[in-house]
């Protein structure tokens, strides 16, 4: 019951601290733009706290999964003084867009800011040379710093982990440094094939229930779905084992695979040809960086940098057919994630990860986000004068009832998940 409370307060805690967020930014703009606004609301349904201040009533309502700005002029076009109708197009875009702007921007402080506490950072100097590999036959030798892979500075691990996968194996021309000198090294990196089937399992180790199918992958195209229970791979048990699952996929490249799973009240026999993929490595193993809060920075730098544009590289996923609806997660699912936080670095994770998803996601040019409100008051700015309020309203409503129906579903998918 405790821990059902505490996650019950970790959940309202996230959704409340993120929309007042949201909503904060949309108010502090529009009362720097002198824009009057009527009412600064978070929450839904019934109002259990309220205050009215000298121009805008402040509510605390009861349910926490949204908020609003009430603006005047906003809703219905105004002509009184401080209307936002009235206001010029780029104080509007600047009103409209700080929602989601000062999501991403608190999501990126919060994360700098762990990852600056967190350490455990891995350098980029080498520790141990791998036996009979591309770096051992090159001449590279322990104690070298990697510097430059094909013309690129190398910060941290995941650019070299970037750069061999963008050379597929390729050689390399690789910089290092060693006692001041910079020498340069063509090595052939090692290739190590692996099994790609396209389904993601369950973050914990204990379910191989399939989380989602990736489109196109030979689990989409072959017969394998979302939530089906993964009960063994060509007859051996795998069951409530994921990493026996991982291996039993691997174990023979390019190999049909019998999955047998349940699905519903049935048990399947699903089989499945993988498509053979290549992860390439030098065959270098790298220190661990310094604990010291100036290392710490340095690579929270880097760090926060690749978490804020993998979220977009996934937003761009979606819109290319790479992601599915499957894999999209609504506060149900949200909620699960959070309720399974272990300790306070996991929770702030979170925290910036819902965050910057929510500010990116809103300003997607999409009727009713921000994003979409923008689209309109640029087209305003090309026309020279507004679209007719019928127009707008309509699209307005049309993108609503989109959003809601995209919002079911997902809402749906996170129960199936649950269960």
């Amino acid at each position: 019951m405790i821990s059902f409370l505490i996650t019950i307060i970790k959940i309202v805690f996230i959704l409340g601290l993120l929309v007042l967020i949201h909503e904060g930014g949309h108010f502090c703009i529009a009362k720097l733009c002198k824009i009057k606004v009527n009412e600064f609301a978070i929450g839904f349904g019934p109002t259990i706290w309220r205050k009215q201040g000298k121009e805008t009533k402040y509510a605390l309502r009861l349910i926490p999964l949204g908020g609003f700005v009430n603006m005047e002029g906003e809703e219905e076009r105004s002509n009184e003084e401080g209307s936002f109708s009235k206001a010029s197009i780029p104080k509007r875009i600047a009103v409209v867009a700080a929602g989601g702007l000062v999501n991403i921007i608190f999501a990126i402080i919060v994360y700098f800011a762990l990852m600056s506490f967190t350490g455990n950072n891995v350098s980029t100097v080498i520790d141990s040379i791998m036996p009979n590999t591309g770096a051992e036959v090159s001449g590279i030798q322990s104690g070298d710093k990697i510097v430059k892979i094909n013309n690129k500075n190398i910060h941290y691990k995941t650019d070299l982990e970037k750069a061999l996968e963008n050379y597929n194996g390729n050689n390399l021309e690789v910089i290092v440094e060693r006692n001041g000198e910079k020498l340069t090294y063509n090595v052939k990196p090692v290739e190590e094939k692996y099994n790609y089937t396209g389904i993601a399992i369950s973050g914990t180790e204990e379910n191989t229930k399939i989380a989602a199918i990736y489109p196109k992958s030979p689990a989409a195209l072959q017969g394998l779905q979302a939530n089906d229970l993964v009960v063994s791979l060509n007859n051996i048990n795998v069951e409530n084992d994921v990493q026996k699952l991982v291996e039993e996929i691997n174990k023979n490249i390019g190999e049909k695979i019998i999955f047998t799973v349940i699905r519903g009240e049935e048990t399947k026999q699903i089989e499945i040809t993988p498509e053979v993929k290549s992860n390439y490595y030098m065959g270098v193993y790298l220190k661990t960086a310094d604990n010291t809060f100036a290392n710490n920075v340095y690579y929270a730098f880097f760090e926060t940098g690749e978490f804020a544009f993998s979220i977009i590289d996934n937003l761009k996923m979606l819109f290319t057919g790479n992601v599915s609806i499957d894999q999209m997660m609504g506060p149900v699912g949200i909620g699960e994630v959070v309720a399974e936080t272990n300790g306070f670095a996991d929770f702030v994770y979170i925290l910036a990860l819902v965050s910057i998803s929510l500010g990116f996601t809103n300003l997607l040019p999409f009727p009713p986000l921000d994003g979409g409100k923008i689209v309109i008051l640029l087209i305003e700015a090309i026309r020279r004068k507004p679209l007719k309020e019928k127009t707008e309203i309509t699209i307005q409503m049309v993108g609503f009832m989109l959003l809601i129906g995209l919002a079911i579903l997902v809402t749906y998918n996170d129960i199936l998940r649950l269960v």
